[in-house]
């Protein structure tokens, strides 16, 4: 179950206010090392700021793909570049022969 970060800090937060965390995991089927990975990434945050979070991150995300993509783009680019197309013998060959005929 996928869960929203809202109900995620209301999960902490009602371990926080005295709960035990076993009771609290139980009640919402999650396991502990899941509460706990939570209770690392939105301990003390409002919804506010597990939304701010969640934004950013989704950002950085579509940032990276975009840089990986700029990457490969300038990687082929360079590919092409260092070949020096005039100089292939099988093309040289049939451009010259192309400008011969034509003369």
């Amino acid at each position: 179950m996928k869960f929203t970060e809202e109900q995620i800090i209301g999960m902490l937060k009602e371990q926080e206010t005295g709960a035990k965390t076993a009771d609290v995991c139980r009640k919402h089927g999650v396991s502990e090392a899941t509460f706990y990975k939570w209770k690392a990434k939105y301990g003390g945050m409002d919804e506010s700021e597990a939304r701010r979070l969640k934004a950013l991150e989704d950002e950085n995300a579509r940032l990276k793909k975009l840089l990986a993509e700029a990457m490969l783009d300038n990687a082929v680019l360079k590919e092409i570049s260092s070949k020096n197309v005039w100089s292939a013998p099988s093309l040289q060959g049939s451009w010259a022969n192309g400008r011969e005929q034509s003369a």
